[in-house]
C-alpha cells in the first residue's frame, strides 16, 4: 500500500496560494484519473484506487500546514504503511517557480509542514517532490507563500501539474531511482 500525500492549507483562502503546491498536484493527478476526495478519516481528505494490484491512498491533510504530521502518521499507523511507501508533495522556496526536485531525504529547509512531519515521524527519510515556488528575498516569507498566485506564474504552475499524471504513475511503476532520475534531469535540465 501506498501514501501520497499533498500538502497544502484547507479552506477557499488558501486554494490559490503557493504553499497549496502539494494539494493542487494531488487534484490535478486525481482528476486524470477521474477520482474525487469525498472520503475523510483523521483530519483528513483523501481518495483511494488500486494500481496494478496495490492500494494507493492520496491525502489531503485538513490540519494546517503546520499541523500535517499528525494526520499523517495517523494514516500510516491505521493503514501500517512503511515509510518507503510515502511520497509527500510540497512547495519548496529554494527551487526555481515551475521546476520540481524529487529526494529521498533531506531537511525540512525550514518548511513548518516538513518539520511538523519530522517531528511526527522522528526522522527525515521519506520520499518528497518538491514544487519550485521561486524566492523573493525582498518579501515576508509567510506573506509569499500564503499570497495568491499571480497570473504571470500560472503558466509554469500548470506545466508542474500538468507532470502530475505521469510523474505519480511512473512512481507506482518505477524504482524511485530511475523517478528522480528521469524528472529531476529532464524535466529541469
Amino acid at each position: 500500500m501506498k501514501l501520497i500525500v499533498g500538502l497544502g492549507n484547507p479552506g477557499k483562502e488558501y486554494e490559490n496560494t503557493r504553499h497549496n503546491a502539494g494539494f493542487r498536484f494531488l487534484d490535478a493527478y486525481a482528476k486524470s484519473q477521474n477520482l474525487t476526495f469525498t472520503k475523510e478519516k483523521f483530519n483528513g481528505l483523501y481518495t483511494d484506487f488500486i494500481h496494478n494490484g496495490e492500494k494507493v491512498i492520496l491525502l489531503k491533510p485538513c490540519k494546517y500546514m503546520n499541523l500535517s504530521g499528525e494526520v499523517i502518521k495517523d494514516y500510516l499507523e491505521f493503514y501500517k504503511i512503511s515509510l518507503p511507501d510515502l511520497l509527500i508533495i510540497c512547495d519548496d522556496l529554494d527551487t526555481d517557480s515551475g521546476k520540481i526536485k524529487l529526494k529521498y531525504k533531506g531537511s525540512s529547509g525550514g518548511h513548518n509542514g516538513l518539520k511538523n512531519i519530522e517531528s511526527h515521524l522522528k526522522t527525515n527519510e521519506y520520499k518528497r517532490l518538491k514544487i519550485g515556488i521561486g524566492n523573493k528575498k525582498d518579501q515576508n516569507t509567510i506573506d509569499y507563500v500564503i499570497g495568491k498566485v499571480p497570473s504571470e506564474e500560472l503558466e509554469q504552475i500548470n506545466a508542474v501539474n500538468n507532470l502530475a499524471p505521469s510523474l505519480i504513475n511512473d512512481y507506482l511503476d518505477l524504482p524511485f531511482d530511475k523517478v528522480m532520475n528521469k524528472y529531476n534531469k529532464g524535466v529541469n535540465s
